[in-house]
C-alpha cells in the first residue's frame, strides 16, 4: 500500500496534510497520534470510504478512490465501536457477514466453523452478541472483519474498550494473521501496542511527523532522555519545566523522566539547573522509549524517518 501527498480538507479545516505512506506486505503497521490528528480520516481515505482532496493512493495494485468498489472485497475494516447485530447470535452474525461477502454456501459453513474455533467463540456460538463482554465482542468483530480472508485489514482503535488481558490476546491474533500474509494497519492510543508493531507512523495536526520501526525511532532519541532522582521530585519537576531545551518532565514513581530537545550536554544543563535551585539530585542518561518518541514528534520536533 502506498500513498503520496495525501490530503483531506473539510471546508476550512485541513484534516490531513500531504501525508506519504508506504506499508509493506504482511506488516503490522501502527498509526499513532493525538485525538484530531487525522488518523481515522487517513484510514477512511486509504480504504476508499472518503475521497481525498489531493494525492494518490495505491492499495493492492488498485487506484483509490477510482477502484474502491473492487477493493472492498479484498479488505477488512473494524472500528472501535461494536458494529455487528446485537440481537443476532455469534454464529448468525458470522453467517450473515459471510453471505454479504459472497462466500458460497458450502464454504460459508466451513469458514464460520473455523472462525468460531480460531477466535475462541465455539462455546458461545448461540449466544446473542449483545450479551457478550467487551473482549468477546472484540473477538467476534475481528472474526467478522476477516470472514472473507482479506489481504489487507484496517483496524481503527479496535482495543479502546477492553481490558489489558483481552488486548494482549487480540494482538496475538493479529500476528497470526500477519504471519499468514495479511497486511494490517491499526490505529491505537496505547504505547505498549505501538511497540509491538513492525513499523509505526505518528500523525499530528494532519501531518506525518514520524515513521519507522519502534527500534529505529527510539534510537533516534539516544542521549535525549534523562532520569532524575531527587529528594523533592515535585519541586524538581517544577524547576525543570523552566529549563531551556527541556521538552517534557514526567514523574514515574519517585523518579523524573526528562526529555530534551537535543543531546549535547543535556545532562549537565539539567544538573546545573537543579543545583542552582538548591535541589539535590542525581541525573543520569536512560534509554528512550516510544512514549518519548511520541512526545518529541507531537511537540513539533520532527523525528527523522527511519528506513
Amino acid at each position: 500500500m502506498h500513498a503520496r501527498g495525501l490530503s483531506k480538507r473539510f471546508g476550512g479545516l485541513l484534516a490531513v496534510d500531504q501525508v506519504d505512506l508506504r506499508v509493506p506486505r504482511a506488516c503490522v503497521y501502527g498509526f499513532l497520534g493525538p485525538n484530531g490528528s487525522g488518523k481515522s480520516t487517513t484510514i477512511r481515505m486509504l480504504c476508499g470510504l472518503l475521497t481525498p482532496s489531493a494525492g494518490q493512493i495505491d492499495v493492492l495494485g488498485l487506484r483509490i478512490p477510482e477502484q474502491a468498489e473492487a477493493l472492498r472485497r479484498r479488505i477488512g475494516y473494524m472500528t472501535q465501536k461494536f458494529s455487528l447485530y446485537e440481537d443476532l447470535s455469534v454464529r448468525e452474525n458470522l453467517e450473515f457477514l459471510a453471505t454479504v461477502q459472497g462466500l458460497p454456501r458450502a464454504l460459508r459453513r466451513q469458514r464460520v466453523e473455523t472462525l468460531l474455533h480460531t477466535y475462541d467463540l465455539a462455546d458461545r456460538a448461540g449466544q446473542l452478541a449483545g450479551t457478550m463482554s467487551g473482549g468477546q465482542k472484540q473477538r467476534l468483530a475481528l472474526a467478522g472483519a476477516v470472514v472473507h480472508q482479506p489481504e489487507l485489514l484496517f483496524l481503527d482503535e479496535p482495543t479502546s474498550a477492553v481490558d489489558p488481558e483481552s488486548r494482549r490476546g487480540f494482538w496475538e491474533k493479529l500476528f497470526d494473521l500477519a504471519d499468514a500474509g495479511t497486511t494490517i494497519l491499526v490505529s491505537t492510543h496505547y504505547m505498549d501496542e505501538a511497540e509491538r508493531c513492525h513499523r509505526i507512523a505518528i500523525l499530528d495536526r494532519g501531518r506525518l511527523v514520524a515513521d519507522g520501526t519502534p527500534t529505529a525511532l527510539t534510537a533516534g532519541l539516544q542521549g535525549r532522555t534523562l532520569g532524575v532522582q531527587a529528594q523533592e521530585p515535585r519541586r524538581a519537576q517544577t524547576a525543570l519545566h523552566a529549563v531551556a531545551g527541556v521538552l517534557s518532565v514526567a514523574q514515574i514513581g519517585n523518579e523524573l523522566r526528562v526529555l530534551c530537545m537535543d543531546d549535547g550536554d543535556a545532562g549537565t544543563r539539567v544538573a546545573r539547573a537543579l543545583q542552582a535551585q538548591g535541589i539535590s539530585a542525581t541525573v543520569s542518561a536512560i534509554a528512550p522509549n516510544l512514549e518519548d518518541v511520541f512526545v518529541s514528534a507531537t511537540q513539533h520536533r520532527v523525528v527523522e524517518v527511519a528506513a
